[in-house]
């Protein structure tokens, strides 16, 4: 190992030892401080792609393992060996493998569906493909919507040379606002539904807010685009609509499929060298390993070259993501200390004197922390902090729940940490040669499309 890659971790020590923020015993609520890492993380994905792109994408593997190492190794010294050892064994086994198996048999079966033809390549075959992708995302989950339909996409306007904002409007209606509609769409609302939110509550819930802010999305996508394209040549004339890989897309119904029986099968736990697991994600990651390695070789490679595949976007994002999975772990035991903890002072702010949550400040508060942390996570702290009854929460505080569910799935688009498709969709459009912008030029394109819709929903719904 390089001195560098000890010397950074220590260096981090330097900081985080003397400080009077920290928690040294197991089983204390962590302190700020133990945040850095984390942090870390998130600034070197934010700021290295623009100060040293060469190093980045040559080093992006050593810088995530530089964090990983500065936190493991605060937690050796402080906990010892072996409580660090489980903190990470935790992250990687509970967290990091479901995860990571999900996104990855998703990539790999999108990536053998192969949709030619359609009107897409338009300004209004355009739209309507991000109308589609929209709805399919509650049925299939933002990821699989998403890795569906990124390709046919791209390859329609591969004619174009601006087509940024193809994929900056693609992750933030198909990537995140689509998944409102069930708990199939977006991890946030599959926790509600495990814990106790009827299946059709987003629908019911959560519908007319998705039409509020998607509907002047796609009006305004309509507008950008046929601006652009009038300065572009035209598309080939369209085709009959076609689709390659219809095994690939019964593969996609098992990936779906397995996400559902998490949620109505749970056998019991068995132990994995210390560390207490569902059977339930046993058998789910080991049949998303079958799908990819089953969708990998019956896909033929016509499929893979028209697609333009590649393994540099599940990559990317595999190492990037068990970075963030490893570091994010103080910060939200810091989160789930609620009112006991450091981010006390904040949580505050989101109940009244009654101890009731105040909508318009959970759809903010559990949105912007959605947008950089796990949202899945930071739902399920607040769904704690109101209470955790799911029958007060879609009753007498229905409110702050559809605000709570609204923030977790609308403020991913916010960044592209903000939802696993996101930096996916980032990955495979950069691969296809779209300029994407970095991690604040993204926010720019963001926050100037979402920004209004959010105060439109708070206007509307959450006052």
């Amino acid at each position: 190992m390089r001195p560098a890659l000890l010397a950074f971790p220590l260096f981090v020590l330097t900081i985080l030892l003397p400080h009077p923020a920290i928690a040294a015993v197991a089983g204390e609520i962590p302190g700020l401080a133990w945040g850095l890492p984390f942090v870390g993380v998130l600034a070197s994905i934010a700021v290295l792609p623009m100060l040293a792109p060469r190093f980045w994408h040559r080093r992006m593997a050593m810088v995530s393992l530089f964090w990983c190492l500065a936190l493991v190794v605060s937690l050796a010294i402080h906990n010892g060996p072996g409580l660090a050892a489980t903190a990470v064994w935790h992250a990687v086994l509970i967290e990091y493998l479901p995860f990571v198996s999900l996104l990855m048999a998703l990539y790999v079966v999108g990536g053998g569906i192969l949709l030619r033809g359609g009107p897409w390549g338009t300004p209004a075959g355009n739209t309507l493909l991000l109308a589609i992708g929209t709805v399919l995302a509650g049925v299939m989950g933002t990821t699989g919507a998403a890795m569906v339909l990124i390709h046919p996409l791209l390859r329609a306007n591969a004619h174009r040379m601006r087509k940024t904002h193809l994929a900056v409007f693609f992750i933030v209606l198909v990537a995140n606002a689509g998944g409102a509609t069930t708990p199939l769409g977006d991890p946030p609302l599959y926790v509600g539904f495990l814990h106790g939110v009827p299946f059709g509550w987003p629908l019911r819930n959560l519908g007319l807010p998705l039409l509020t802010l998607a509907v002047p999305l796609l009006a305004a996508f309509w507008m950008l685009d046929r601006y652009l394209a009038a300065s572009e040549k035209p598309p080939e004339p369209a085709q009959k609509l076609h689709l390659r890989g219809w095994g690939n897309v019964g593969l996609l119904g098992v990936i779906v499929g397995s996400v559902v029986l998490q949620g109505v099968w749970q056998p019991g736990e068995i132990s994995l060298l210390g560390q207490q697991i569902g059977v339930e994600r046993l058998v789910a990651m080991a049949t998303l390993a079958a799908v990819a390695c089953l969708s990998w070789r019956i896909t033929p490679r016509a499929v893979h070259q028209g697609n333009m595949y590649s393994w540099a976007p599940i990559e990317e994002v595999a190492i990037l993501f068990a970075a963030i999975f490893i570091t994010i772990g103080p910060v939200m035991d810091m989160l789930h200390a609620g009112m006991q903890g450091p981010l006390a002072p904040l949580l505050r702010l989101n109940v009244d004197a009654a101890g009731h949550p105040l909508p318009l400040v959970t759809f903010w508060m559990a949105g912007l922390l959605s947008a950089f942390l796990d949202n899945a996570p930071t739902y399920l702290v607040f769904f704690e902090l109101a209470g955790g009854d799911p029958a007060l929460l879609t009753g007498k505080l229905n409110p702050s729940l559809t605000a709570l569910s609204a923030g977790a799935v609308f403020f991913g688009a916010l960044t592209y940490v903000g939802n696993a498709p996101n930096m996916m969709v980032r990955a495979i459009a950069a691969h296809r040669g779209v300029r994407m912008p970095g991690f604040f030029g993204y926010m720019l394109w963001s926050g100037c499309l979402l920004l209004p819709g959010f105060v439109l929903l708070s206007l509307v719904f959450f006052h």
